[in-house]
């Protein structure tokens, strides 16, 4: 067959990139073109996405993607929960509010005296954090927000995205059910959790699935750049749902770990499991690609050590992130231990000195060198995959005998070894891009050119390189696992 060219646009919570997916019949070829950071900006204490700087990002990478022939079409997909709003004439209200703002803080608890806890999971399926949606538009009516009462529309940021594009109010699947505002047995928005948090209804657009072709890019943004017009697909707007595409799992019931700023450890499912088990372990159900369920725990990621490297940097500290690693590889071993979903863990700032803090208050003894401060946040977050796994096997009533490990956070060979080692497991990792390949995928079985979702991981797993890890040092690695489970009651 002639190659087919689609452009997947990826926004993470740091960086943005726009990657060409080359496809011949047989393997996918990534092409990057354009990359660029995604920096957050602090205006009078709210911390704000520069979505204009983002949409400027996005008109850069089609003018240079003429460069490299026809485009059959575009696919965007980001991180989740966040959201810009539009008024009656479609402009844009105010920049999109960064999950990490603090404007949420104890908005979970307050929710839970208008909508009771139980109630509130057995719709939704989602695990409970102060950073989701429901509790950003909670928190902004509970301040009378004159936004709010503006806003004629929400978008969530692929949806936001592709409306500049397209001119298409419509909300995809995967990242709605990010939002705690989905009701994962109904499908839709819950009018159950819109109105006892006493939301504007009218704020939710319609939902469509992933793989829906919603348009094509508006005639002025052609004529702007130059370029051909192009369909847009609303792919699986979720980056965790396009990297879940992307596992090159061979088993039916197996189990993944997306890694990068987020680490999100889950499994697939057919349906959604909400019981009180799965509430008590605040296990997250979210619509994956192709109808599936993706169940699954959010857990911080590598933003500990991303954080940690913006504040060396800011005291003339420059290091590259494998300079770090050799560090940590070089560090002794289990010096620290910290929990890395811990609050005082989740905003910006100066986490090494959080460390400190925390070592102190737990009386450990303290990293006192940054080798030291990584490798306790990588043991650390392999303990925290060890629990997770636990909590999500007692959940499905199934052993999953291999973690299927994917994303930019595989590019530690050190967090995958202590992975394999504190789980006590085979680690398969790769591939590092599973989120641009997943939204890859899901373009080319929009426009026919892949069957089905298994002739997709079959492509990913013959495109891509693997790398195996087989558990070492178990016995050691149980104990401290059982002194990380004391730490963290």
């Amino acid at each position: 067959m002639e190659s087919k060219q689609v452009l997947a646009f990826d926004f993470g919570a740091s960086s943005g990139r726009a990657i060409l997916g080359i496809y011949d019949g047989e393997r996918i070829e990534l092409q990057e073109i354009h990359r660029f950071s995604n920096d957050p900006v602090t205006v009078n204490g709210v911390v704000y996405w520069d979505v204009l700087r983002l949409l400027f990002e996005i008109k850069e990478s089609l003018i240079k993607a003429k460069a490299y022939g026809a485009i059959t079409s575009i696919g965007i997909d980001t991180w989740g929960v966040d959201f810009g709003l539009l008024d009656k004439d479609g402009h844009l209200l105010s920049n999109p509010v960064h999950y990490r703002d603090a404007r949420t803080v104890g908005m979970v608890e307050k929710s839970f005296e208008y909508l009771p806890k139980a109630e509130f999971y057995r719709i939704t399926g989602n695990q409970f954090m102060e950073l989701n949606t429901a509790f950003q538009l909670f928190s902004m009516e509970q301040k009378d927000s004159h936004l709010l009462k503006q806003a004629d529309v929400m978008l969530l940021m692929p949806d936001l995205l592709n409306y500049f594009l397209t001119g298409k109010k419509v909300s995809e699947k995967t990242i709605v059910s990010t939002t705690q505002i989905y009701d994962a047995h109904k499908q839709s928005w819950s009018a159950e959790v819109i109105g006892a948090l006493k939301l504007p209804a009218h704020l939710f657009t319609e939902i469509v699935e992933s793989g829906t072709v919603i348009g094509q890019i508006s005639q002025e943004i052609v004529e702007e750049l130059g370029i051909d017009a192009t369909d847009v697909i609303a792919v699986a707007g979720h980056d965790t749902q396009c990297a879940q595409v992307a596992v090159p799992a061979i088993e039916k019931d197996f189990v993944f770990l997306s890694c990068g700023t987020w680490s999100l450890l889950g499994t697939e499912l057919e349906k959604p499991l909400i019981n009180e088990k799965t509430l008590a372990y605040n296990v997250t159900n979210e619509a994956a690609h192709d109808g599936k369920i993706s169940f699954l725990k959010n857990i911080t990621g590598l933003w500990l050590v991303q954080e940690s490297k913006r504040q060396w940097e800011r005291e003339g500290e420059n290091h590259s992130y494998s300079e770090l690693e050799q560090m940590a590889s070089m560090a002794s071993p289990f010096k620290y231990m910290i929990n890395p979903d811990d609050e005082q863990f989740g905003t910006a700032g100066n986490i090494p000195r959080r460390i400190r803090a925390y070592c102190e208050a737990t009386s450990q003894q303290a990293p006192v060198d940054m080798g030291e401060t990584v490798r306790g946040i990588n043991e650390s977050l392999a303990l925290a995959y060890r629990q997770a796994l636990e909590e999500l096997e007692d959940c499905t009533g199934i052993r999953y005998p291999v973690i299927y490990m994917v994303g930019g956070g595989i590019q530690s060979e050190l967090l995958c070894q202590m992975t394999a080692n504190a789980c006590g497991r085979p680690v398969v990792a790769g591939p590092i891009e599973a989120t641009v390949l997943g939204n890859v995928a899901i373009q080319l079985m929009a426009i026919g050119d892949v069957a089905s979702l298994e002739e997709a991981r079959n492509l990913i797993r013959n495109s891509q390189a693997i790398k195996e890890y087989e558990p070492q040092e178990v016995e050691v690695w149980e104990q401290q696992y059982d002194k990380f489970k004391t730490l963290i009651k």
